[in-house]
């Protein structure tokens, strides 16, 4: 029932006058989900139907370097124990200092992506100034929230947030769980199927003076190692030309890394890891010298 005010009553039969006394003074404010969650319950991400196969985007990561972060997915989507999409976009712009990257069920996190850069935009707008980093990211996780009925049925979604903080001068990374419990981590983080095994990657790797050039080539490495063991994360696809997409946010805003210097990061990093399986050519000098003198 629509009461006379434009919004939807919720108790069927009553004055709707005392729907308008539920409303907020000065209507929705600044949250755009409010305003669409009262003006139109079906299209809010919590409201999806339960008990579908839905494809879904396994392992994204971030990680601090110098003057910034980098966030990275892997392009592959699952269904089950098939591959649903080998191209699927998990790293997203929240807005030009920020972005989210999406692991779980791959409709509603992009929905949800969708509706949080609306969200900062519809923000701005109407305050004349930019929400916080920590503000947003309070807002993604009010988002998770709302999406847990949904998650109870399997459709979870759990993304990862990273950011350049004008105000504090460097970049951070936020996880999340599914009941929107929102967590900061200091320097790095993965999750998604392949999460643990990208983790254990980028713990070997990690330093705290990285280059954004050093932090490109580990996230990659991280997202390589987790394809060699998690079978629901894809590797580089060099037949097909499919690579992981990678984003770094600093001081002068977000940039995606070109798609060349992703190609070749990987063709040195499979090289490399070709030469230490094939191993020195021949015995070490020491043994060659041994067995001449026996």
């Amino acid at each position: 029932m629509i009461s006379a005010f434009g919004v939807p009553s919720s108790r069927p039969g009553t004055d709707p006058s005392s729907d308008f006394l539920r409303m907020p003074v000065h209507g929705p404010g600044t949250s755009f989900s409010e305003l669409l969650r009262a003006r139109v319950p079906s299209s809010s991400p919590g409201q999806l139907p339960g008990g579908l196969q839905a494809p879904e985007g396994t392992t994204v990561l971030a990680l601090r370097y110098e003057l910034g972060v980098v966030v990275a997915g892997d392009r592959r989507a699952t269904e089950g124990f098939q591959i649903a999409h080998r191209s699927i976009e998990k790293v997203f712009a929240a807005d030009d200092m920020s972005a989210v990257a999406i692991a779980g069920a791959a409709g509603p996190a992009v929905e949800m992506v969708r509706l949080f850069q609306t969200e900062l935009e519809h923000y701005e707008k109407v305050e004349g100034e930019r929400l916080s980093l920590e503000g947003k990211a309070n807002k993604l996780s009010q988002m998770i929230r709302a999406n847990l009925p949904a998650a109870m049925q399997g459709l979870v979604v759990v993304p990862l947030f990273a950011g350049f903080d004008d105000r504090r001068n460097q970049g951070r990374i936020f996880k999340y769980d599914v009941t929107g419990g929102r967590y900061e981590e200091d320097d790095y983080h993965a999750t998604g199927s392949g999460g643990k095994d990208a983790r254990s990657s980028l713990k070997k790797r990690y330093r705290t003076d990285l280059s954004r050039e050093d932090a490109i080539k580990v996230s990659i490495e991280a997202l390589f190692d987790a394809a060699d063991e998690d079978v629901g994360t894809g590797g580089p696809d060099l037949m097909r030309g499919i690579f992981p997409t990678v984003s770094a946010i600093s001081i002068a805003g977000i940039a995606e890394v070109p798609e060349e210097e992703i190609r070749s990061l990987f063709e040195e990093l499979i090289s490399e890891r070709a030469d230490e399986m094939r191993g020195p050519e021949g015995p070490p000098a020491d043994m060659q010298r041994h067995a001449e003198e026996g």
